[in-house]
């Protein structure tokens, strides 16, 4: 009997920790700053592949964002592009920008969501990358239905990484660290 009484407090506390883990949201946490990046992959609406090892020695930028994220980074967003205006900027830093599609990964939905990723990476002049698994979310512990923005350095390791609308302060935090990449400053 000792035996059972021991299996159901452990059981019990399992049980527990998972609950918690759950309604507390942190089964996932964002990659912390410091940490090697693990690489990941996704592809685009065409089917061609980008893994994030392929940015070795470059500064690299993740953007991670569903449809219901996709506009509470817009100011970041903006100030990105001002910086990515010249070509120093377009040249020496690896985007990844990633839509989080993995609520459409079914016919025939997916046909219609790869024609829209392909119209909004014309608009923003950029490749928009598509998550159908959510894997590339998972491999870097991104949050679910959040806009998540990673910043990792040339050496490989996170120096940012920041979920929901950044304030003014960690735009300008990140802002300077993508430019200290860059500039050497």
């Amino acid at each position: 009997m000792p035996s059972r009484a021991r299996w159901a407090a452990a059981s019990a506390a399992v049980t527990f920790s998972l609950v918690t883990l759950a309604l507390t949201g942190s089964a996932l946490a964002l990659p912390k700053e410091g940490e090697l990046a693990p690489n990941a992959r996704v592809e685009d609406a065409d089917g061609n592949a980008l893994e994030l090892k392929s940015f070795k020695g470059k500064p690299t930028l993740i953007v991670y964002e569903d449809k219901d994220s996709a506009a509470l980074n817009k100011s970041f967003k903006e100030e990105l592009s001002k910086l990515a205006k010249g070509d120093k900027y377009k040249s020496a830093v690896g985007l990844a920008a990633v839509a989080d599609v993995s609520s459409y990964d079914w016919w025939p939905v997916k046909g219609f969501v790869k024609s829209a990723i392909r119209d909004e990476s014309k608009k923003a002049g950029t490749t928009i990358y598509c998550d159908w698994k959510g894997s590339f979310r998972d491999t870097l512990k991104l949050k679910k239905n959040s806009s998540n923005v990673v910043l990792i350095g040339k050496d490989g390791k996170v120096l940012f990484a920041g979920e929901g609308a950044l304030d003014a302060n960690e735009r300008k935090r990140l802002l300077e660290l993508l430019k200290s990449q860059v500039e050497g400053k």
